[in-house]
């Protein structure tokens, strides 16, 4: 099998990791001709945090990023005091990483090429796709380097403008408003505490302002704000000067900077035949919540497995699980940004329904505690050598694992774990001779 990815960005590079470690033949260029150096989608969710210590890549995450800060809130210039959007949650048995992480989008991506590359498998820059035809058993794709190659199946992780989306002619449905437009980067600030984050707001109106969240790794911190005249180093100080006061805060080094309009967007389709789309190339959301790249990145962990199974039972659930799921975020990530635009403070706070835990293909019609399709949650457990050891080490990598409750049979499934703690017993509701079977992407079968 050999599969073509369309996109370098978390997506894309999760699915590269993904399908090279289950020994696939894969190819993931890009039409970028340098790799983007930027913060973008920096807040991993506690769900992404679990795939990543699945794909191995979780302790570097740690080593470059930071924890979620503290906000100084500013109203009117003058101190208003402290706020966390979350407040910090400790680990349990059942949930290792129940806190969100941050770490600019170009260091993530940095983290996941090179565990790329681990597979022998290395972006290729400059490459766009320029055209494909499909027939029943294969994608013939067309290079901008002017190579065809034949392919098992196409995967367009290409982006909000995703030209695999429009040249299957899939609608991408939603809105734009133009009536709002915001201008986010990254630039270093001189007389901030790089350990805390800011929120300067207007007295007039407190949700209007500038946020300012440091970034890992350096002396820079994203910020956001409304546009109010250019975009440069300059037009940036004066607002905020204008939110924080004069001489709060002195900025240089503007490094990045884009201009966001609130651009919501679900594809009506995720697939057409062997040709599949993931990430921003089928969804598209606000910032707010921090729900985008988390939920690229999820697309792929779905879809790898799928690939690799091939069974057209097994293919066809990618666009049933994950478009729902995408709908919903999108949901979320919308109620979240009509807060800020109504001034409700609130807007700010972060729930359970952001960290993405709570994802469930489950059927809505069963009432259990846990059900095929909900996630598979942590337990303690002891290995074959009898040690104690989390079940998250043992479901590591890319097969699924039975699950048998104080058997008393002999294994008969190639990744079998024997449970016998009564702690994982009461996580997984589970009774003596129970067996539940894990998928490779961590949800119950």
């Amino acid at each position: 099998m050999n599969i073509l990815i369309a996109g370098a960005g978390p997506t894309g590079l999760t699915l590269g990791i993904e399908l090279a470690r289950r020994g696939i033949a894969v190819r993931v260029i890009d039409k970028a001709t340098e790799y983007f150096e930027g913060s973008r989608g920096d807040g991993l969710q506690p769900r992404t945090l679990e795939v990543f210590e699945d794909l191995g890549v979780l302790h570097e995450v740690f080593a470059q990023g930071r924890a979620v800060p503290v906000l100084k809130i500013h109203v009117g210039g003058r101190f208003a005091g402290e706020r966390r959007m979350a407040d910090p949650v400790e680990p349990t048995s059942d949930v290792p990483y129940p806190n969100g992480w941050m770490i600019g989008q170009s260091r993530t991506e940095r983290i996941l090429r090179d565990k790329l590359a681990e597979y022998g498998v290395s972006v290729e820059l400059g490459t766009a796709i320029t055209g494909f035809t499909q027939s029943a058993d294969a994608v013939t794709a067309e290079l901008s380097t002017g190579e065809s190659l034949r392919v098992d199946y196409l995967v367009g992780a290409d982006g909000g403008r995703s030209f695999v989306r429009k040249h299957l002619g899939i609608p991408f449905e939603g809105t734009t408003d133009e009536s709002i437009r915001m201008l986010l980067g990254d630039v270093a600030a001189d007389g901030l505490d790089h350990e805390y984050g800011y929120w300067f707001g207007s007295q007039d109106n407190p949700m209007e302002g500038i946020v300012m969240t440091p970034l890992a790794g350096g002396d820079q911190f994203q910020f956001g704000t409304p546009i109010e005249g250019d975009t440069s180093l300059e037009g940036l100080q004066a607002l905020v000067d204008k939110y924080a006061g004069p001489g709060t805060a002195k900025l240089r080094d503007l490094t990045w900077s884009t201009v966001w309009r609130p651009n919501v967007r679900l594809a009506a389709k995720f697939r057409v035949g062997r040709v599949f789309i993931a990430g921003d190339a089928a969804h598209v959301h606000p910032p707010t919540g921090g729900q985008g790249l988390n939920t690229g990145v999820q697309d792929a962990y779905n879809l790898a497995w799928k690939l690799a199974d091939g069974r057209e039972e097994v293919l066809a659930t990618y666009e049933t699980e994950r478009r729902t799921n995408a709908k919903r975020v999108l949901g979320i990530s919308e109620e979240l940004m009509q807060k800020h635009v109504d001034g409700d403070e609130s807007a700010l706070d972060r729930g359970e329904n952001t960290r993405q835990l709570d994802i469930s293909y489950r059927d809505p019609a069963d009432h259990r505690p846990l059900a095929p399709g909900d996630r598979a949650p942590d337990a303690p457990v002891t290995d074959a050598e009898g040690n104690k050891i989390r079940l998250f080490e043992l479901l590591r990598g890319p097969h699924e694992t039975l699950l048998r409750f104080s058997p008393t049979t002999p294994a008969a499934h190639p990744h079998t774990v024997d449970i016998t703690s009564p702690e994982a017993f009461a996580i997984y509701h589970a009774q003596p001779g129970d067996e539940i079977l894990i998928r490779p992407d961590g949800y119950l079968a």
